[in-house]
């Protein structure tokens, strides 16, 4: 109803799961860091606690997206199940054959132990997620702690995963649950999204349905915090109500009158605030809340990725911005001129002029010419995707979102997706970035545009590619042992200044992942203590001898 008029591609906040609009905010991503490294560890049980709405599903579903393949995984939704109900749902989870006896606990237990004792010896790991563990009866929650007595001489055979309310910490703080209490190896509390974080979370969306420019006023950002509790869920339902009321009153400002006006309307009465000491069915918001099950935090850049990199090649552009490429035409004269001299000698080129000047030559063929020849690497014309040409030559891509600060310390050209004034879609090649000025590769000529204005027009989305060391496309995680890991140690033992110990260990211990922490940190990149492709494409970037492309540094 309103995006046209706010010059959006879509709502912004549906109450719609919709995994391209995934933020992961530090909170989510270090508890997210916590769920995996818990389920390289042996034995025992992970809880993780938080309100309704902080996004607690969501963090399954990522953890699900990052887990091993030598890792079988029971996920049981419905927790309000008596004790035979909840082992049979976990047989039936695993492919477990059930027993002639299935309303017996004893059968039932004596097919899955065995279950759990030939994927051990298959050097598998089986993991139990429970979610909504707050319904769960007490005799199911003493049939969960019989379950951590399924064990070899060595280690536990089931992995537990315990995820629910606050009212989850009370159940398990009482005097008759000390013993499962007890088995608890690793906690975490999910809290709502701070102001500053709910501001990012605000402008993160409105980015990716199309927004070209500020809505919510700062002042209504933090109007919105506040009676939001920084709760997404919530979120998403004042914003949406806001937007609408602008709509209404023809203004493209969303001011905190309008956020005020959406409250009362949400809540069914005027608002001071937000507070968790209310009981959330109290709040008419809470219940509306409560019913849209499954609603994600949003973007999900892992899945926006994939769609772009697997779609054939005439439609990539429409898989990362949902609008389809401009129609291959001879290329017009480019009005704007390209850089010739020395960057400080050149002023920046206004880049709205720039983009329609080119229009032609800002397809996603085009991009990916030109970033292929600067890693000397032909693109055929032919119906393989440029994704799958790169992997023939030991390359891959990677599709991120994020920031031109995280973009300049990857310190490799990326391709990047611009929206001109009119929300087209335009790729082309960052070769230099600095504090004032960038360097664009446009069809082979580079342009010098102005880093502020470059920022106004890219909504976080970019592609490079990059050669693994180690020779495989494999994320590191805490708990695991893999030969990659020995070259991360030797990485970083030369970026930091100081060894990795045990330097010749293939296990990825804490301190391997304390010391990625700190590189993260120091490189502006998400801090979770996992090295993934992002972060070893920017290991590989400062220990190579060369023999890749360079991000320039302008200005």
């Amino acid at each position: 109803m309103y995006t046209s008029f706010f010059g959006l591609n879509e709502k912004p906040f549906s109450i719609t799961p919709d995994p391209r609009y995934l933020y992961m905010s530090e909170r989510h991503a270090e508890a997210l860091a916590h769920l995996i490294y818990g389920v390289r560890e042996s034995g025992g049980f992970i809880q993780l606690t938080g309100e309704v709405g902080t996004g607690k599903t969501t963090l399954v579903r990522s953890l699900l997206q990052q887990l091993p393949e030598f890792a079988d995984v029971a996920v049981v939704l419905n927790s309000q199940l008596s004790r035979i109900e909840f082992l049979s749902a976990i047989c039936e989870e695993l492919h477990v054959p059930l027993p002639e006896q299935r309303n017996s606990v004893k059968a039932l237990t004596d097919a899955l132990n065995s279950f759990l004792l030939h994927n051990h010896s298959l050097g598998r790991r089986t993991i139990l997620i429970v979610d909504e563990a707050q319904n769960l009866r007490p005799e199911v929650l003493e049939q969960v702690r019989l379950l951590t007595n399924l064990e070899t001489a060595k280690q536990k055979l089931l992995q537990i995963i315990l995820i629910g309310q606050p009212e989850l910490r009370e159940q398990l703080a009482r005097n008759d649950m000390r013993q499962l209490a007890q088995r608890i190896t690793g906690r975490y509390h999910l809290e709502p999204l701070s102001s500053e974080e709910t501001s990012v979370y605000v402008d993160h969306r409105l980015k990716v349905a199309g927004a070209i420019g500020p809505i919510f006023t700062p002042a209504a950002k933090r109007m919105l915090f506040r009676h939001s509790g920084g709760v997404p869920r919530m979120i998403n339902v004042i914003a949406d109500r806001a937007l609408l009321g602008g709509y209404t009153g023809e203004t493209q400002q969303i001011t905190p009158q309008l956020v005020r006006e959406a409250v009362r309307e949400v809540y069914d009465e005027p608002m001071t605030g937000f507070s968790w000491r209310r009981p959330w069915w109290a709040h008419p918001g809470g219940l509306l809340g409560a019913g849209i099950a499954g609603l994600l935090i949003v973007l999900a850049s892992g899945f926006a990725g994939v769609q772009w990199l697997r779609a054939n090649r005439a439609q990539e552009v429409v898989a990362v911005s949902g609008v389809p490429p401009t129609a291959a035409a001879p290329a017009s004269a480019v009005q704007s001129a390209p850089v010739t001299g020395k960057d400080s000698e050149v002023p920046p080129v206004p880049l709205g002029p720039l983009l329609h000047d080119n229009a032609d030559r800002t397809g996603t063929d085009t991009a990916f010419g030109e970033l292929f020849r600067l890693w000397n690497v032909d693109l055929h014309s032919d119906s393989r995707r440029p994704c799958v040409q790169a992997e023939e030559r030991g390359l891959h891509c990677l599709y991120q979102r994020g920031t031109l600060e995280q973009v300049r310390t990857l310190g490799q050209p990326v391709i990047l997706t611009l929206r001109d004034p009119d929300s087209n879609p335009h790729q082309v090649v960052l070769t230099g970035i600095g504090d004032r000025a960038a360097t664009l590769d446009i069809a082979g000529a580079e342009y010098r545009v102005d880093s502020q204005e470059l920022a106004r027009f890219w909504f976080g989305e970019y592609l490079l590619l990059w050669r693994p060391q180690t020779g495989t496309v494999t994320t590191l995680l805490p708990g695991m042992r893999d030969p990659g890991v020995r070259w991360l140690r030797d990485s970083l033992a030369v970026i930091q200044g100081g060894p990795v110990e045990p330097a010749d260990s293939e296990l990825y211990d804490e301190n391997l992942a304390d010391r990625i922490r700190d590189y993260q940190r120091e490189r502006q990149l998400p801090v979770d203590g996992i090295a993934g492709q992002a972060t070893q494409a920017a290991i590989n970037v400062e220990v190579s001898s060369g023999d890749m492309p360079r991000l320039a540094q302008t200005d």
